[in-house]
């Protein structure tokens, strides 16, 4: 990425005074042991990050507000396999196996929710660092190794298959780092594979997947397309309809003659639909929201729905490919006339980012219904 983008980031993360990156591990290093509970973040039946509560606020644009509970089946029919993106404050190149309030909120926030409509998996990994990002920033060769991430999901993957899959239908899901691990499993372990036939979709939020326009496919997946399809996948980057991504913007672009894919979770045929988010009173960084949902009326649930606030589709601007975002705020009515999801620098939106913050929960709903529908489909 570049130099600049990275820089912002460290800064609005609170780097610049952290302590400094170690080097990157040299040498083979120690696997971790999935078949101790304390390598996942997330197993079925354990009061751990997935876990927590989920119910939600709905505010409607009139100020009228209900409370929607939450309840997890411990009994769905199918599993989630899920990869959280780079959030760990540990300071070297590549963190630790500890968990921590970063990933545990990430898992809250993203994942968690999935409990409805399948059994929940969530492996810790030795990710590349918040940290790393701050030696890029300084001009330095990040000291994280992409590889000791990308090696700690594929043995937590083959522990699942080996002990707890049983021949269930499953989903990846993933953001940012966590689905450009999960675009490599795919490409290396399941495209072709046997265990394909296993796959109910894959869900790679927040990173560019390669496809080819003429096929329409990752390699020799499908996107999703139509209701009722599976094994196929669902993959975005979210950016404000008012301010399209653009140079020098990451997110949205594939190399050479590839294109990145855009689905949107709401209207799998493409145009335009409302969007079924799910918002937090803090970020995916763990940052709190200060505006408040409604006029005059405190939300005590964690999580908020604002039904025919946001609408989405996907769009092309140049080289880039996007679910362009459109927020139908009414300043005469008493909802927040806005979303949380920018990546904010010193009080300004870093646009290179759009909502990357927020691509998950700006469709959560629409991706926990789709899920759901997948999985009825593929039984």
């Amino acid at each position: 990425m570049h130099k600049t983008i990275w820089a912002a980031l460290a800064v609005s993360m609170g780097l610049a005074g952290t302590a400094c990156a170690q080097p990157a591990p040299t040498g083979p290093q120690p696997r971790n042991d999935y078949t101790q509970d304390s390598s996942w973040l997330c197993r079925p039946g354990r009061q751990d990050a997935c876990a927590q509560d989920q119910t939600a606020t709905i505010v409607a644009a009139d100020g009228a507000t209900r409370v929607e509970p939450f309840k997890a089946d411990p009994k769905a029919p199918i599993d989630c396999f899920y990869v959280y993106p780079t959030v760990s404050t540990d300071p070297g190149g590549n963190s630790d196996m500890t968990i921590d309030p970063a990933e545990t909120i990430v898992a809250e926030q993203q994942f968690a929710r999935f409990g409805q409509v399948c059994r929940t998996f969530a492996p810790m990994y030795r990710q590349v660092t918040l940290a790393a990002l701050r030696q890029v920033m300084q001009g330095k060769a990040s000291p994280g190794d992409e590889a000791l991430a990308y090696n700690d999901v594929l043995d937590a993957w083959k522990d699942y298959l080996a002990r707890d899959n049983g021949g269930r239908g499953v989903v990846l899901i993933g953001h940012s780092q966590g689905s450009r691990v999960l675009l490599r499993l795919l490409a290396e372990e399941i495209d072709g594979k046997p265990v394909q036939k296993q796959l109910v979709s894959a869900l790679i939020i927040g990173m560019n997947t390669p496809i080819d326009p003429a096929t329409d496919a990752y390699g020799g997946i499908k996107m999703c397309r139509k209701p009722g399809q599976v094994g196929c996948i669902v993959s975005y980057v979210s950016f404000r309809a008012s301010s399209p991504p653009a140079e020098p913007a990451f997110f949205g672009k594939a190399e050479g003659a590839k294109r990145a894919a855009c689905v949107n979770p709401a209207a799998l045929a493409g145009g335009e639909a409302p969007l079924h988010s799910y918002f937090s009173d803090r970020t995916i960084a763990g940052a709190p929201r200060k505006t408040p949902w409604i006029k005059g009326k405190d939300v005590t649930t964690t999580f908020v729905s604002t039904p025919g606030l946001v609408t989405a589709e996907c769009a092309a601007s140049g080289p880039y490919d996007y679910l362009a975002i459109k927020v139908h705020g009414v300043p005469a009515d008493p909802r927040v006339d806005d979303i949380p999801g920018d990546l904010m620098v010193l009080g300004s939106p870093l646009k290179a980012w759009g909502l990357h913050l927020a691509d998950v929960n700006l469709a959560m709903g629409d991706l926990v219904a789709l899920v759901e529908a997948q999985g009825k489909g593929w039984k």
